[in-house]
């Protein structure tokens, strides 16, 4: 039984028609938007026709078609193209045709993998025009040669000294090493870069993915290099031989770059220089371009940077100064140590509060910066005389750097190389020691000297703790890109209110909803346990309980349950697993994709899972036929930059903030259900104010147009129904 005919109006309405535009002196005219609107619906037709099932899809069309318009007059695109719609090829093909310059930018590597190695080919076969395309990653995702001929000059072991913290570790905070190790891989972090060193030798790319295992962290830091240590191409040994410079000339040479939306945000952080000059972009799974860009758009300083730094640069530095180091690290400690105690709140602005005084934390920044700014300028003034660069010294290798090119990537040294081994070698490593003290200098003095519209928050774990700056709006920034490219932002889910979020009012923009190809009315039931108990109440957990038992019950199992903390994830897992007849898979038990593997191959198992959980899965067919969520996904009201963005909006807070990201990552949680034409199934939510809030029409607007019930027995006949035999 329906609850809310005014909501389901809402998902009913029609999306607007793309107006006329008038035309500019660099826009097309309305006619020519419409022919490039009809060219590019008769081009996907080509395209799709080489697939497997070749048919023809409305809504994917009906975006073609906005998509090539909105290239042609230049006006930005929002839209929302739900599960099955088919968005890359609808985006990928007017862009194409535009024969304009194509950046597309996406939150996850997957689908990064199936545009480059899927949809890109099959735009090119299909289409018949000649274009080229290019993937482009951050620096620190392809290995270095320099660093390559470094370690395999100088030894491993050396390298065994330097701390883990350095900032390539940042990307390597996934979920990680307790993946199965592939056969014959190699064992222990010696094996790993001797493994890595010859692959340097043998590789076309250089690209990490390509390496058949998953190097730790470690090992990977010890031949790569991030953005702030890397000199550039022009200052360095290597510089002719890099193949993230390869990969930059490769990207600014094709039609289409791929990239990720990090790289992206990196891009408008430099100013534009990170990325090739382009017409158009594309921000796909824009749901998290928010995010995003609130992270890339900021600093953040950790522990680890300031052990890197001293352990770099203590080569460099002569004996008088080598109390700068220490000092280095002991302030890095201090002000771990404080950081530590002021785990995911705000700091550094007037209405903190204890444990930790801010004018404390404040000083101690003052005093780091000023110190690595002095580490900085002793690393400059280091001539690199002495025994280890003197040629005519008999002991110039020093036992560790030899003038041989033995070792991987040996060969054929570029950009500024000459000279012994240990010239160049030392030479590129002051260079990026210089740039890394460099950089974390003014990450400390912007920091100190944070704007208005900016807020310091601490992040992470007591062991992994990060001091992170963030604009409180990304809106300002990103409006300067809307006035430079057309953009399209799409996603199976457009989170409410996005275009003033990032900026595009003022722009001249069009929103459209094309929904999905999938008859979501007749495979799928939407049920909201009305109820339940208040979660507050003190029997609320009991009820909850038990509805979740009966809910797998009738499903026989294949449940997916989504919940909004760890705690009641291990809860409800402990009160349920006595008595279920069925296997029990809990987040934390084992990797991500094993756990989503064992799910898949066992029909009738049940997953427990948390927040990493409500998207990126992707399980097609019976053994996902329950979706259930313990709670409406609001975010915490303690988040201190939620804290921040509330208090800009005032009154309007909830409408503003939390409201937006409650809707989209509780369209995304359901979104689980349906993942192809054929699957059935109940999205169940186990949070009453879905069905009576006065909010609900929002959240609802965004859930894909599911039949609904509060009716526990229409839920099980309807289950009962889609898994019969």
């Amino acid at each position: 039984m329906d609850w809310d005919e005014e909501a389901e109006l809402l998902l009913d309405e029609p999306a607007d028609a793309l107006p006329d535009v008038t035309p500019g002196s660099s826009r097309g005219t309305a006619e020519q938007a419409r022919q490039a609107g009809d060219d590019a619906v008769e081009a996907l037709a080509k395209v799709t026709a080489g697939m497997a099932n070749g048919e023809q899809r409305p809504e994917q069309q009906e975006m073609c078609r906005a998509v090539a318009e909105a290239v042609v007059t230049g006006t930005h695109l929002v839209v929302q193209a739900g599960t099955g719609t088919g968005k890359s090829l609808a985006y990928l093909v007017p862009a194409v045709l535009s024969g304009k310059k194509v950046v597309v930018a996406t939150a996850t590597k997957a689908l990064q993998d199936q545009l480059a190695e899927k949809d890109l080919p099959l735009v090119d076969r299909g289409l018949g025009v000649t274009f080229s395309h290019a993937v482009l990653k951050g620096r620190s995702n392809y290995i270095c040669r320099q660093r390559v001929d470094e370690v395999g000059n100088g030894g491993i072991q050396p390298e065994l000294s330097v701390d883990a913290g350095s900032e390539t570790d940042s990307f390597d905070r996934a979920e990680s090493r307790a993946e199965s190790r592939p056969e014959g891989a190699p064992e222990g972090l010696v094996d790993e870069v001797r493994t890595l060193l010859a692959w340097a030798g043998s590789t076309q790319t250089g690209d990490r993915a390509d390496l058949s295992f998953e190097p730790s962290p470690r090992a990977w830091n010890m031949v790569s290099v991030g953005p702030r240590e890397c000199p550039g191409a022009f200052n360095c040994p290597s510089g002719t031989r890099c193949f993230a410079e390869a990969a930059r000339d490769a990207a600014a040479a094709a039609d289409v770059v791929v990239v990720n939306t990090h790289l992206y945000g990196a891009h408008l952080a430099s100013g534009g220089a990170v990325l090739p000059e382009h017409d158009v972009v594309v921000f796909d799974e824009t749901h998290e371009l928010e995010e995003v860009m609130t992270s890339c758009l900021g600093v953040e300083i950790t522990p680890g940077r300031f052990r890197a730094l001293a352990v770099s640069a203590r080569s460099l530095v002569t004996e008088n100064e080598a109390n700068l180091l220490t000092s280095l690290l002991s302030l890095g400690d201090q002000i771990g140590d404080l950081l530590a105690d002021r785990l995911g709140t705000r700091v550094l602005h007037d209405d903190a509060q204890p444990p930790v005084d801010d004018h404390e934390l404040a000083e101690l920044l003052g005093r780091t910066a000023e110190v690595a700014g002095r580490v900085t300028d002793a690393v400059r003034r280091s001539n690199l005389q002495g025994s280890l660069l003197d040629d005519d010294d008999d002991n110039s290798s020093g036992g560790t750097l030899g003038s041989s090119r033995g070792g991987a990537g040996g060969s054929g040294r570029g950009g500024g190389g000459g000279g012994s081994g240990g010239r160049t070698d030392l030479g590129a490593h002051k260079t990026r020691v210089i740039s890394a003290a460099s950089h974390l200098t003014d990450d400390l003095h912007r920091l100190l000297a944070r704007g208005e519209g900016e807020v310091a928050w601490v992040d992470g774990t007591r062991r992994n703790v990060r001091l992170r700056l963030s604009p409180i709006d990304v809106g300002p920034v990103l409006s300067a890109l809307w006035g430079e490219v057309t953009a399209v932002l799409t996603s199976a889910t457009v989170p409410p209110f996005l275009a003033q979020r990032v900026g595009l009012e003022g722009f001249e923009t069009n929103e459209l909803n094309v929904g999905s190809p999938f008859d979501y009315r007749a495979h799928s039931l939407l049920y909201v346990a009305r109820h339940l108990p208040d979660r507050r109440a003190p029997q609320a957990e009991a009820a909850l309980h038990a509805e979740l038992a009966l809910l797998i019950a009738a499903a026989g199992g294949r449940t997916l349950a989504l919940f909004t903390s760890r705690r009641a994830t291990e809860e409800a897992a402990a009160a349920l697993a006595p008595d279920l007849p069925y296997q029990l898979l809990v987040q934390g038990e084992l990797p991500k994709g094993r756990l989503l593997e064992e799910f898949a191959q066992n029909e009738t198992s049940c997953l427990f899972a948390t927040l990493g959980f409500w998207q990126g899965v992707d399980i097609p067919g019976r053994s996902l036929s329950l979706v259930t969520l313990d709670r409406l996904p609001f975010p915490r009201p303690d988040d201190p930059l939620l804290q921040a963005r509330r208090a800009r909006a005032g009154g309007r807070a909830f409408s503003v903030v939390d409201l937006p990201r409650a809707a989209t990552l509780l369209a995304q949680g359901a979104g689980r259900l349906i993942r192809s034409a054929d699957d059935r199934g109940v999205v169940a939510v186990l949070d009453p104010r879905l069905a009576t809030a006065t909010y609900r029409g929002v959240l609802l607007a965004t859930l894909p147009p599911m039949r609904r019930s509060v009716d526990r027995v229409e839920v099980e006949e309807f289950l009962r129904e889609v898994l019969a035999p």
